[in-house]
């Protein structure tokens, strides 16, 4: 895969700052990064790469944002099986459930979920998410 996908929905900056840091992965890795927000993003350009990274914080009771990215995810979940998905977030609140609950949807779908989990970190990404993010990327890049 020459092209690495990496939607996310991003309230504060924190989840987008993580996406930025997965497309440093990427990129360092030697392949081209595409960082789009999910109300831009392509179902179909996902359905053609064999992998793609999935970003969206936590929202309300440890959910996925439901005005945009959870619709999205319920369209990739009708064509995951087979794909390696990197997922990464952050949250304000709770210990991740959300995280948990968004790569037990994906693995159920029948795709691999990068590491087993998502990354995620609480608040603003630190150095050490900042770089788990960024092997994210790498390992989506060596697909």
């Amino acid at each position: 895969m020459d092209k690495v996908i990496i939607v996310f929905w991003s309230q504060s900056g924190n989840t987008e700052s993580m996406a930025n840091a997965v497309a440093e992965g990427v990129t360092a890795a030697g392949k081209e990064a595409v960082v789009v927000d999910v109300a831009s993003a392509s179902l179909d350009d996902l359905k053609a790469a064999k992998g793609f990274a999935m970003g969206c914080p936590a929202m309300g009771a440890e959910v996925l944002e439901e005005g945009e990215m959870e619709p999205f995810v319920c369209d990739v979940e009708g064509f995951a099986a087979g794909k390696t998905i990197a997922l990464f977030g952050s949250y304000g609140w709770g210990d991740g459930q959300w995280m948990r609950d968004w790569a037990d949807r994906m693995t159920a779908a029948g795709a691999t979920i990068v590491n087993g989990e998502g990354v995620i970190c609480q608040e603003a990404p630190d150095d050490a998410a900042l770089d788990a993010c960024k092997d994210l990327g790498k390992q989506l890049a060596a697909l």
